[in-house]
């Protein structure tokens, strides 16, 4: 099944909507009509939204089933909004926007009675909450030194109706549970592995979304992923992993059993041979990071001090605020977000969407071209000088809608083949005078800081380094991870490869978890600071491993 046939949009005059989306407009209706009229104060603006999800999961190790499971859930996420679109009971003081919304499990089939009372009691309590902080906003005289900005709580944006279906949850548990069983076994045959895995996990989400000003959205999409993980212990006592994935919208789409049995087989020898690796030191010099590297190191030093909510938030760092058109990344850097791009590389990428979680349509948005800051990701949140959405208001389930990442795209005008990088990271080396560099080619992820009262640094966790030496030898090491700061990260990229790699993900931030990907060439960089990763005092186990049988379980 091809990627662009999974959404049917509803054009003109013959928008046919859901019972499920026909249910919470009725209800939308009926309990708008009461709060903007008769409450004190009254409500300018509901929202109703439904997250439905159907998910199955098999995971296995060392050729045996450890989990094999469906579920069904449908959340429902409420926001009322009271006062004006100047000021609301969103407004934020000193890092503080106000929570409402619970998230709360509702009816799986379109039961009238049972979803309209949850509508009903969760309007109720929300609108309780709102009314509450907006008092507490109006008469707190932080208010006055929170507001050195004037942009207002809340942006209009146009109506849209869109009505989608996605594909049928078509996952044979049987079928993957025999094919994790094989897949699994040959972990037995490294005794030096702790723990060993496999996991496939298919998944259905429809979203619905209608608010008070006559928007009515349904849309879906498949999502299917197969995970295979390891984990060991150094002599020294240091946690070791190695980790692959493979992402595909339609599980029929995902690696067939060889290519799946290579990842394994790569996964399990690399993490074997990290075993007897040597240590890093700490070290500052020249490196490549490959593809998905790069994603992940921009994803951290870029994207989050991009997400246009931090701008209104005055004990955030806000790296770019006075930054829109200066230039902040190479001039032959450019980076964009396009949440309307399905595949990348030739892989599903997991930050697709077709309207964000407020309901406004997503569209492509260059941040930056040729190196110069354009603008920021936005929600529905104004920040000055950017005042309406770009479609990146983003939440999971029973979090509040702030702005994020979708797909990132690094696209460089200074190529150069792989080979080629390689050559320029030596000439970097000896030019730099430098016993060796670096080649990070595994990453499983990273985190940053961003706020005034914490360093402005970030860190990014590899799994598979090598130290790359003056004649050309390669190394495996163990023990390094990225860290610095970003403004002076960014001026260090020399040049960049010309393959794309894609990181696919989740990224855990002020609204919950939210799928997003990262796709990138190798970038080489003149400077990049390793520290050691942090070791437990923990040995490895004394007794030696039980003999285990390298043939899969019946």
């Amino acid at each position: 099944m091809k990627l662009f046939s999974l959404f049917l949009l509803v054009t003109g005059g013959s928008f046919a909507q859901s019972p499920l989306l026909g249910l919470l407009s009725e209800e939308l209706h009926r309990n708008f009509q009461v709060l903007s009229r008769k409450a004190d104060p009254p409500a300018y603006y509901i929202a109703y939204a439904v997250t439905d999800q159907e998910t199955a999961n098999v995971s296995a190790t060392l050729g045996v089933i450890t989990g094999n499971d469906r579920r069904k859930m449908r959340v429902l996420d409420v926001t009322v909004r009271v006062g004006t679109p100047a000021l609301d009971n969103y407004h934020t003081i000193r890092g503080e926007m106000g929570h409402f919304t619970a998230g709360i499990p509702i009816a799986l089939d379109d039961s009238p009675d049972a979803i309209k009372l949850k509508l009903w009691s969760e309007t109720d309590r929300c609108y309780r909450l709102a009314a509450q902080r907006l008092i507490n906003i109006r008469t707190n005289k932080e208010v006055r030194v929170a507001d050195k900005e004037d942009s207002h709580d809340f942006s209009r944006e146009q109506p849209e109706k869109f009505a989608a279906e996605a594909p049928r949850l078509l996952f044979d548990d049987a079928a993957w549970a025999a094919r994790m069983r094989k897949l699994s076994a040959p972990f037995a045959k490294y005794p030096s592995i702790l723990n060993s895995g496999l996991a496939v996990t298919a998944q259905r989400e429809v979203k619905y979304l209608v608010n008070t000003e006559g928007t009515r959205v349904s849309h879906g999409q498949p999502f299917s992923r197969v995970t295979i993980q390891a984990q060991a212990k150094a002599s020294d006592g240091m946690d070791l992993a190695t980790f692959d994935a493979f992402t595909a919208a339609d599980p029929a789409n995902l690696p067939k059993d060889a290519e799946i049995a290579a990842a394994v087989d790569k996964v399990a020898s690399d993490l074997n041979q990290l075993l007897d690796a040597p240590l890093v030191d700490p070290f500052v010099g020249p490196a490549i990071l490959s593809g998905r590297a790069a994603g992940v190191f921009f994803h951290e030093i870029f994207g989050h001090r991009v997400e246009g909510h931090r701008l209104k938030d005055e004990s955030d760092g806000q790296t770019f605020a006075k930054s829109v058109g200066s230039p902040v990344l190479p001039e032959f850097i450019s980076v964009t977000f396009d949440p309307t791009l399905r595949q990348a590389a030739g892989e599903d990428l997991n930050g697709f969407y077709a309207f964000d979680d407020e309901g406004v349509k997503a569209r492509r948005v260059t941040l930056v071209d040729g190196g110069i800051l354009k603008t920021f990701l936005m929600s529905r949140t104004p920040v000055p000088g950017f005042e309406s959405s770009n479609g990146h208001g983003r939440r999971q389930p029973g979090a509040e809608v702030v702005a994020r990442q979708s797909n990132l795209l690094v696209e460089s005008t200074k190529q150069v083949p792989e080979a080629r990088l390689k050559e320029m990271l030596l000439e970097e080396i000896k030019r730099q005078n430098k016993p060796y560099g670096f080649y990070f080619q595994e990453i499983t992820g990273g985190f940053t800081n961003t706020g005034r009262r914490g360093i402005q640094a970030f860190k990014v966790i590899p799994l598979v380094v090598y130290r790359v030496y003056a004649d050309g030898k390669q190394e495996l090491v163990r023990g390094a991870d990225i860290v610095g700061t970003p403004l002076a990260s960014f001026n260090k990229i020399i040049a960049t490869g010309q393959k794309l790699e894609v990181f696919n993900g989740y990224c855990g931030a002020e609204s919950g978890n939210v799928p997003v990907s990262a796709v990138s060439p190798s970038i080489l960089v003149s400077e990049l600071e390793v520290q050691k990763k942090e070791s437990s005092r923990d040995r490895p186990p004394l007794l030696s491993p039980p003999v285990i049988s390298t043939g899969a379980s019946k």
